[in-house]
């Protein structure tokens, strides 16, 4: 089964923003994710209607964050992609007659609802400042490690995907 992964794109996404200089436009955000603008710009509608970020268009146009990173917590972009399910976890049936599979079903929801109220409530105290501080610190490491600098690391992995 393939994993949902638009809440860590759409993180990937916003560290993007934090780091660049001025707007960032979907083809080059979209880059980075390796997907089509489209894509991206279906993403980030939420975020945009949620204040997260904002967009312009035209010439020097682009999306730009319109969130602070210290107050902003990964549940609130959570929220603002639509709250999708964070556990995916699949019944047998999803309306079984069969007191067996009623029994298994009850008690996985329960698991599953227990584990995304936990994980909510951890992506509640984390912000995208802590994510930002965090590349820093990698950052630092990597260049004393003799590596490159952020914008030719993101050339790199742009090339090499």
């Amino acid at each position: 089964m393939k994993q949902n992964s638009q809440f860590s794109d759409v993180l990937h996404v916003l560290l993007h923003m934090a780091e660049g200089d001025g707007p960032a436009t979907s083809d080059m955000l979209a880059a980075a994710l390796q997907t089509n603008p489209v894509v991206l710009r279906r993403l980030m509608s939420g975020l945009r209607d949620a204040g997260l970020v904002t967009s312009a268009k035209g010439h020097g146009g682009g999306w730009v964050l319109s969130c602070e990173l210290d107050r902003t917590t990964l549940r609130d972009v959570h929220e603002a992609l639509g709250a999708p399910g964070l556990v995916a976890l699949g019944f047998r049936e999803d309306r079984p007659e069969c007191l067996v599979a009623q029994a298994v079903n009850e008690a996985l929801s329960d698991a599953v609802q227990q584990a995304e109220a936990a994980l909510l409530a951890r992506l509640g105290t984390v912000t995208l400042a802590a994510l930002s501080h965090d590349f820093h610190a990698r950052l630092a490491r990597h260049r004393a490690a003799g590596g490159q600098g952020w914008h030719q690391l993101q050339e790199h992995s742009h090339e090499t995907r």
